[in-house]
């Protein structure tokens, strides 16, 4: 358990010199808006560490170093939580990025797999997950905590390997390249507050409504960060879908809201959601935002979206690709709708080499999808055939 920056110095001096280092944290943010680092796990070959960030003093900068160095390899399982901590309190997105469990998605393993089960099945250990709803910021740690931690990056370096290599194997490591470049972009942890009213369902009907919703939903995300709080003790999201709706205009109006606590209203925190309201009632009627409405999608499109997901799977299965990896749902109603000129990333790279020119096809009725020997198959049509119907 490393408590100085001299310790952090002289480990992270040693790490830097590895190909790899996998990297882990545990962290609290049930009551805060910005998760609370509790720990940090990091491993090469030749060392294991456990840094405690808790500790009075310490300086973290040889660790963000670290994960600035161009020549170490950062191996993360689920990564987007534990970069989201590194970007706030480092200001750096660890580079160059690699994610077990998106890989483990490109080679095989299905969608979104756990670290355990993945551990299993490469490498055939078994970790204690009895240690798994610690809470982290308790000092000292037991032995058993400490011995969960640690194997949380020790044996991600044989998964790693195994990972790697099977990218390497099969010709798809420029696969994950392209999905760590959006986990290596800080707008993906950078929800600015203007933008916060998009994490929220979309229940108002009216132009004026959707004008509160953002205006209330900004000030709830600048307040919680502010009192680094959760959204929902700033002010729950279903009193903002009554607020957007109602539109209360004084302390009274407000008071009348069933989801508005007793009181609230005269207090600061009602006071400036009145002046969020009254912003967005002072917006011109002819700049007002549009109520976002899915696009009308041509006759049949639900149809061709059926024939999609049915290839979409017989593709995932053949590859060993989580079909998810592939295409989304909006990709197959853009495809079904549009063919060839649907902009999607089923039709780029390698995921149109994979399944974008076989969806096309399909669409275009050169292949067709039959029943036999029990299996659903895609076959060839006859082009005269196909040319006549």
């Amino acid at each position: 358990m490393i408590t100085t920056t001299g310790a952090l110095e002289e480990a992270c001096e040693d790490l830097a010199r590895a190909e790899f280092v996998t990297v882990d944290t545990e962290f609290i943010r049930e009551t805060t808006f910005w998760p609370e680092l509790c720990l940090i796990q990091v491993a090469s070959d030749a060392l294991a560490v456990l840094i405690d960030p808790l500790v009075k003093g310490i300086d973290l900068s040889p660790f963000f170093a670290l994960m600035a160095d161009p020549s170490v390899m950062k191996v993360f399982h689920a990564a987007r939580q534990d970069l989201e901590i590194v970007y706030k309190l480092g200001e750096l997105i660890p580079q160059p990025l690699f994610d077990t469990q998106v890989a483990a998605m490109v080679c095989g393993f299905g969608e979104s797999i756990a670290y355990d089960q993945l551990v299993a099945r490469t490498t055939d250990a078994r970790i204690d997950k009895t240690s798994r709803f610690t809470d982290w910021r308790h000092r000292p740690l037991s032995e058993q905590q400490l011995s969960y931690a640690l194997a949380d990056v020790t044996h991600l370096r044989d998964v790693y390997r195994v990972l790697k290599a099977s990218l390497e194997q099969d010709g798809r490591s420029d696969w994950l390249a392209e999905e760590m470049a959006i986990l290596s972009d800080p707008a993906t942890y950078d929800l600015h507050p203007d933008d916060a009213w998009t994490r929220l369902k979309l229940r108002v009907k009216k132009p004026i409504e959707l004008a509160i919703m953002k205006e209330v939903a900004a000030w709830r995300e600048r307040e919680a960060r502010s009192r680094n709080q959760p959204r929902g003790r700033v002010l729950k999201d279903d009193a903002i879908y009554e607020i957007a709706q109602q539109a209360p205009k004084d302390e009274q109006a407000l008071g009348r809201l069933r989801t508005i606590p007793r009181g609230f209203e005269r207090s600061q925190t009602g006071q400036e959601i009145l002046a969020a309201v009254a912003r967005a009632l002072a917006i011109p009627k002819g700049e007002l935002p549009s109520i976002p409405r899915p696009p009308q999608l041509p006759e049949g499109t639900a149809a061709g979206v059926e024939f999609l997901r049915v290839l979409l799977k017989i593709v995932a299965e053949e590859e060993r690709v989580a079909a998810k990896m592939i295409a989304s749902g909006d990709d197959l109603e853009q495809l079904s709708a549009k063919g060839a000129d649907a902009d999607v990333p089923a039709l780029s790279g390698w995921r149109r080499q994979l399944f974008g020119e076989r969806a096309l096809e399909l669409l275009d009725g050169r292949t067709a999808l039959c029943f036999r020997d029990r299996k659903v198959a895609v076959v060839p049509l006859d082009a005269q055939v196909a040319a006549a119907e």
